[in-house]
């Protein structure tokens, strides 16, 4: 059955297509509606993709939460554990008080995007987290625990300490757990780098593999992506929290290394040729806000050209010696 034509709630029409479109039973005819609908007005579109932010954090909550107790967790069910985690999440306005005191349901939700530039914000807890330029962050305070979505971007936390309440930011396939202390988090891709300057982390690799755990001391980064295997652990480096000071430290790193640093200042990412491309090294501090200038001087100080590829985004190639 499809929503009336009509609605009062945007919210209400953006949560019923995003089950639909999750829904095992969806209809070509619903997605086909659902398209129609999508492209009405741009207030639809920003409050679907808003819709689907919540849709990750609902991944994070309790089976109990959805369907009680008696839930068992057969193939088919869980394929449709989103669909009911997100309805879930809805009825939240109704307020659930067994559901906060069972740890189900939270009594907190919260948004927060920066787009253009930095910006600094309160959690619910009064956590502080300084987000990077493109970056989208969901908190959702439980009883016995708070949990963080970053499904892209970079954060700099400065946690609360509560022992009883841990803090645990979800990112890629793993997590990182603390109680109180000061780390970043950076998102590109499918990798996940987490750096400590503060206090004590556990970094998971792949939240389905308890085991694929490890600890960092302050100084210290974890590097890890979607293969499960064990976080590689290394001395952080200067360019890891530059960009709360609105720089970019390339410390001697090759254009393969650096890319990733610059092509989160970027609209479009920059792509390499070849690997001698590849291979060429580059060091230097940047301001944040002058990289696209950037790379347009970079012919001039390393022996490359810059070009354009058939999706009109930038190539760099090694020039012939």
């Amino acid at each position: 059955m499809l929503p009336p034509l009509a609605s009062d709630n945007l919210l209400d029409e953006a949560a019923y297509w995003c089950m639909r479109m999750h829904a095992e039973d969806c209809t070509n005819e619903e997605r086909i509606a659902f398209e129609r609908w999508l492209k009405t007005s741009p207030a639809h579109m920003r409050e679907y993709q808003a819709m689907l932010d919540i849709w990750l954090v609902s991944e994070h909550l309790p089976v109990q939460a959805i369907a009680g107790d008696s839930v068992r967790t057969s193939p088919r069910r869980r394929s449709r554990r989103p669909a009911l985690a997100a309805a879930a999440l809805l009825l939240l306005s109704l307020g659930s008080l067994l559901g906060w005191q069972q740890g189900w349901l939270p009594d907190h939700i919260q948004r927060f995007h920066a787009e253009d530039g930095t910006r600094e914000v309160i959690l619910a807890d009064g956590s502080r987290v300084h987000l990077n330029l493109d970056t989208t962050l969901w908190f959702v305070n439980f009883r016995d625990r708070r949990s963080v979505k970053l499904s892209e971007g970079e954060a700099f936390f400065e946690v609360q300490h509560d022992a009883r309440h841990p803090f645990v930011v979800y990112a890629g396939k793993g997590s990182v757990t603390v109680t109180g202390t000061r780390f970043n988090v950076w998102k590109y891709a499918d990798q996940v780098v987490v750096t400590l300057t503060e206090g004590s982390v556990k970094v998971h690799g792949d939240t389905e593999q308890p085991d694929q755990v490890t600890y960092l001391s302050p100084g210290l980064q974890a590097r890890y992506g979607n293969d499960g295997e064990l976080p590689q652990i290394s001395t952080a480096k200067a360019e890891a929290l530059a960009w709360r000071e609105g720089k970019l430290v390339l410390d001697d790193l090759t254009l393969a290394e650096a890319l990733p640093y610059i092509n989160r200042y970027l609209d479009k990412p920059i792509l390499l040729a070849d690997q001698a491309t590849a291979d060429l090294r580059i060091g230097g501090i940047y301001d944040t806000r002058n990289i696209g200038q950037l790379v347009q001087v970079l012919p001039k100080v390393l022996p490359i050209y810059l070009s354009r590829n058939s999706d009109d985004a930038t190539v760099i190639g090694s020039r012939p010696r």
